[in-house]
């Protein structure tokens, strides 16, 4: 038996931002990720802070799925820095991450940016990937409990 089958040639590209290979991977790995878990529960999480004239004083964005909330960034406007919205984005975001039926957040932070706040927040650190985004500084990654 012969393959009459015809090659497709195949090719393999580097670019730039890529939106729309953005949304063919995550849908594909959503997917399976889905039917490994039974679960497709994903949604995306935000918390913002604007002023009278609606401009973003401080945001957090993340995402729920199953047991777990992951945060991906997180802002204050400079002039608002210790005001305590740091904070209060964060309690804010974990209330709704409990409410999803969420049981632990996740985040990373680089040294130079924020791993003692998280730590102030009750975060602790579980592992730590040195000499990322440079040498001498290091990617923190924290985890904290909310079923406690």
């Amino acid at each position: 038996m012969t393959d009459d089958r015809q090659e497709t040639p195949l090719v393999l590209r580097t670019g730039g931002a890529d939106p729309e290979l953005d949304r063919q991977l995550s849908a594909g790995l959503d997917a399976h990720n889905f039917a490994a878990t039974g679960r497709d529960d994903l949604r995306e999480l935000t918390v913002k802070v604007e002023d009278s004239d609606g401009q973003l004083v401080a945001g957090l964005s993340g995402w729920t799925w199953a047991t777990c909330a992951g945060i991906g960034m997180v802002w204050v406007r400079e002039d608002s820095r210790r005001d305590g919205w740091g904070g209060r984005l964060l309690a804010t975001a974990e209330e709704e991450a409990r409410a999803r039926g969420c049981t632990q957040v996740v985040v990373s932070s680089f040294t130079f940016q924020a791993p003692g706040f998280y730590e102030r927040h009750g975060y602790a650190e579980f592992a730590r990937t040195e000499g990322v985004p440079v040498a001498g500084q290091a990617d923190v990654h924290l985890r904290k409990d909310l079923a406690g």
